[in-house]
């Protein structure tokens, strides 16, 4: 954790970083931070960290920090007990012999054999349908009525526009179950969500998350909860772990390049998630086994 300091009290700003299973350890530090009477009066969140933004605004306004923290758990209970990648990877069995001992190793084994299936065959040959495991688990779960509620806290999630690359920037009033998944879309392996004609993937690839509509609000304090390695010991040599580290570098470009642009008379607060991804795989990113996300869920805890 960095800090540093601050001007007179006004609006706290929260940014909360994606990064698939790997917002888990945001989760854990957003709920000991809302145990121990953390506040905020606007969050920007993309992918993971866009969904557990929304489940935390929505639940301030059921029940407070209380509510919100019910809410997020409420979300990674559902991931676990649906087995959400169940329908990606249970049909692989056929093209895959043996592939369901793999199974037992949890869904980041599972990924695996996806991602090289998806190298070979693409993404529309393994995903003809387009199925996404989020869209029922959030459809279920989103409460567009709690978000525009009076009380409802500033929410901004981002999704990039594949023919742009530019940011979108959802508010509360515009949060729906599609504009969450366009927030969260990995394009090796769902079809880019479609929204008023124009097609979205994943909006860590434009900012992880973009800073500006939080700093559009002159906030005095923001605090940062990161999902994505910045540093990483060992220099990789095979093509996965090549194109992972590859990822995690471009993920954090945008976010370090304003960071590095912030006032210096605003309070600024940074959660680092390097520690609890050491050694984690890429396909970990997909992994909804009960004692990973536990486990990274008690280190973000632990770094709060």
């Amino acid at each position: 954790m960095t800090k540093k300091s601050a001007r007179t009290a006004g609006p706290t700003a929260l940014a909360l970083q994606g990064g698939g299973s790997h917002g888990a350890y945001a989760w854990g530090v957003l709920d000991a931070l809302l145990e121990t009477g953390f506040t905020f009066d606007a969050v920007c969140g993309v992918s993971s960290g866009a969904i557990l933004a929304t489940m935390a605004v929505q639940g301030l306004v059921r029940n407070g920090a209380t509510g919100a923290r019910t809410a997020m758990a409420a979300f990674w209970d559902r991931v676990v007990a649906t087995n959400m990648f169940a329908p990606l990877t249970g049909h692989l069995d056929r093209w895959v012999p043996g592939f369901e001992i793999g199974r037992e190793f949890g869904n980041s084994i599972a990924m695996q054999g996806m991602s090289a299936l998806v190298n070979m065959f693409g993404a529309a040959t393994i995903n003809p349908l387009g199925q996404n495991p989020l869209r029922p688990i959030l459809a279920d779960l989103l409460d567009p009525d709690a978000l525009i509620h009076p009380s409802a806290k500033r929410l901004f999630i981002a999704a990039t526009a594949v023919e742009s690359g530019r940011p979108r920037i959802f508010t509360n009033q515009d949060i729906t179950t599609d504009a969450l998944l366009a927030s969260s879309c990995l394009p090796m392996l769902f079809p880019p969500v479609t929204i008023d004609g124009i097609a979205y993937w994943d909006g860590a690839y434009s900012g992880n998350p973009p800073l500006a509509p939080l700093l559009a609000l002159n906030p005095t304090r923001l605090v940062l909860i990161r999902a994505q390695s910045r540093l990483r010991a060992g220099v990789p040599t095979q093509t996965n772990d090549i194109l992972n580290r590859v990822q995690e570098i471009a993920f954090q470009t945008a976010i370090d390049a304003e960071c590095a642009m912030l006032p210096p008379s605003l309070a600024f607060t940074e959660y680092t998630a390097d520690q609890a991804l050491a050694g984690l795989t890429p396909e970990s990113r997909a992994n909804a086994d009960r004692t990973f996300l536990d486990r990274l869920f008690t280190a973000g805890r632990a770094g709060a």
